[in-house]
């Protein structure tokens, strides 16, 4: 307990995103059993491994979103059960979501963002387009030049910049800034020929390969998505894939747990805290 306690001071005064997980219900050998909860490392037990693991995975899901709630298990960590109740604080902001390009796709990005529990910035330099009538889900709506305002935005290696201009005057510049942020996540829309013009154009401009491949484009997982709704789910999707450090296929195709630890725990996941920007994708 004096080590959890250690570290949770630790991370509330370095202002790293970590949560406490304590048992409020449950059975003996489980009830008041805490564990201190970050994006790549935890600490403490709850009584036994299936349900530590259990917990640590629905509590690194909370702190993605900033969000403090109740969560329920069996008493080996099993789902849709309500023996074990684990009240699950966490200490964090909402991570950022940077919505580049007042678009109808933006829209959607926009909503599946908040859904995600993101803090969704939708920016753009055209006030016709960039309102709050369009954008009703979204936290802020920026009228003004996207490399511009990304040169003071707050972002760190749990942001997400969605680049959804389509336009080279527009993306190529917020491109640049972006790469010089630590954000965990780049993605830019756009067809294939349109994303090796915007590359061309990014390497004249001083972008050197290994930066260039921390750019998803053309953005999302490929899921046969058409629509903004469905784009927004297969960019949703790729986020929490890289995320969590998954290939983004079928898990009916794959064998092991589908839960799997591991890739969370390493300093290479692009989303970790503290990991060389250089390395996310």
């Amino acid at each position: 307990m004096a080590d959890l306690l250690s570290r949770w001071h630790a991370a509330l005064a370095e202002q790293s995103p970590v949560a406490v997980a304590t048992v409020i219900e449950g059975p003996e050998g489980a009830f008041g059993g805490k564990i201190l909860v970050s994006p790549g490392d935890h600490t403490g037990t709850a009584g036994n491994d299936d349900l530590d693991r259990a917990i640590v995975e629905a509590a690194r899901g909370l702190l993605e979103g900033g969000r403090t709630e109740t969560v329920h298990f069996g008493p080996r960590g099993q789902r849709r059960m309500e023996d074990v109740a684990v009240f699950v604080q966490s200490f964090a902001p909402p991570p950022k979501m940077y919505v580049f390009g007042a678009i109808d796709f933006a829209g959607a990005v926009a909503r599946i963002g908040k859904f995600l529990g993101y803090r969704v910035i939708v920016c753009d330099a055209r006030a016709v387009f960039a309102t709050r009538e369009r954008f009703p889900s979204a936290d802020e709506v920026v009228v003004a030049w996207p490399d511009d305002f990304l040169k003071t935005a707050e972002v760190d290696a749990r942001s997400v910049i969605c680049v959804l201009t389509h336009d080279p005057k527009f993306d190529v510049p917020v491109l640049k800034e972006a790469l010089n942020t630590p954000a965990g996540y780049i993605g830019a829309m756009g067809s294939r020929r349109t994303h090796d013009n915007r590359t061309a154009r990014l390497r004249e401009e001083g972008v050197t390969d290994e930066q260039l491949a921390r750019v998803s484009s053309p953005i999302g997982l490929d899921v046969g998505a058409r629509t903004p709704e469905e784009t927004a789910v297969a960019i949703a999707a790729e986020i929490i894939a890289l995320r969590t450090g998954h290939s983004g296929g079928r898990l009916a195709e794959r064998s092991g747990p589908i839960h799997a630890s591991g890739p969370q725990e390493t300093a290479s996941n692009p989303f970790t805290e503290g990991r060389d920007p250089a390395r996310a994708v």
